[in-house]
């Protein structure tokens, strides 16, 4: 899982290069066409950078949140695992040592 994360970064950090190679060589404007409308976008080349690339982050943080969440639920669920051994063992405890005494 690591690999793929580390294969994200690697990718995003080339595209991001890529943009900013384009767009110092290209000043100007970038027209980007609209998928369901037909038409097409004027956008300053630095503003299509910064749209490409934070469009590459939220890509990339949408891909983490999951392992994240289960890594998360998973450290619940072993710490109340445990809280409840703890207590069955307190209680076996208090029961033994009442026992002892007459």
């Amino acid at each position: 899982m690591r690999l793929v994360q580390f294969l994200q970064v690697l990718l995003l950090l080339s595209l991001g290069g890529y943009l900013l190679l384009v767009s110092l060589e290209n000043p100007g404007h970038v027209r980007l066409p609209l998928p369901f409308v037909g038409g097409e976008v004027l956008l300053p080349t630095g503003l299509a950078l910064g749209v490409a690339l934070l469009t590459g982050v939220a890509y990339c943080a949408l891909l983490l949140l999951p392992p994240l969440a289960q890594t998360r639920q998973r450290r619940q669920s072993d710490l109340r695992r445990r809280r409840e051994a703890e207590e069955r063992l307190q209680l076996t405890l208090r029961a033994r040592l009442g026992e002892g005494q007459p």
